[in-house]
């Protein structure tokens, strides 16, 4: 805030000074930054966008619900029931589902990176578009699941049974019997 003040060494003159109001320093930042938004916890139900980052969900009852875009980063599903939830969008980079249902799930252009399906049901699931770059399916069922536009690249199918699964180029079904590789 700028004031005028006679000058006390040329009187007639006015001189321009600045008077800066002082703030406490926690009132400033509060301006600067603004509030930080609140974040969700492990104990939040479903819903879009849902910050489960790191929790762990073993054993859940997640059947047909709806969380989409939710950040599932490092989050532990091991024998969850995930059949036909919807998953799209979400980012849930070195998930665990170990033994999860996820039949009938929706994880289309989800962010699946180092995810462990070991020993998971995804029969029927949708991955279309989703990253599934180092994913570990060892054992998993990916009958009639959809694959297209998938990036699969690094991931591991030992034994993974791909019988009737549409194939990443969106066009092949993989054969009856096609374990560990599409047929």
């Amino acid at each position: 805030m700028s004031h005028l003040l006679r000058s006390a060494s040329a009187p007639g003159r006015l001189v321009l000074t600045r008077r800066i109001a002082a703030l406490p320093f926690l009132v400033l930042s509060l301006l600067l930054v603004g509030p930080t938004p609140s974040r969700a916890s492990c104990t939040d139900s479903a819903a879009p966008k849902v910050e489960w980052r790191r929790c762990v969900l073993d054993g859940g009852d997640l059947a047909k619900t709806s969380f989409p875009g939710a950040n599932l980063r490092e989050a532990s599903f091991a024998f969850a029931n995930l059949a036909g939830a919807d998953l799209s969008d979400s980012e849930a980079f070195h998930a665990k589902f170990l033994n999860a249902n996820l039949r009938g799930a929706r994880l289309d252009r989800a962010v699946l990176t180092e995810a462990d399906f070991t020993r998971a049901d995804l029969t029927g699931a949708s991955l279309a578009q989703a990253d599934l770059r180092r994913a570990h399916f060892f054992r998993a069922i990916l009958r009639d699941a959809d694959l297209s536009n998938a990036q699969m690249n690094g991931a591991d199918l030992l034994n993974a049974d791909l019988s009737g699964a549409l194939w990443t180029d969106g066009k092949r079904r993989c054969a009856a019997g096609s374990i560990g590789q599409c047929n």
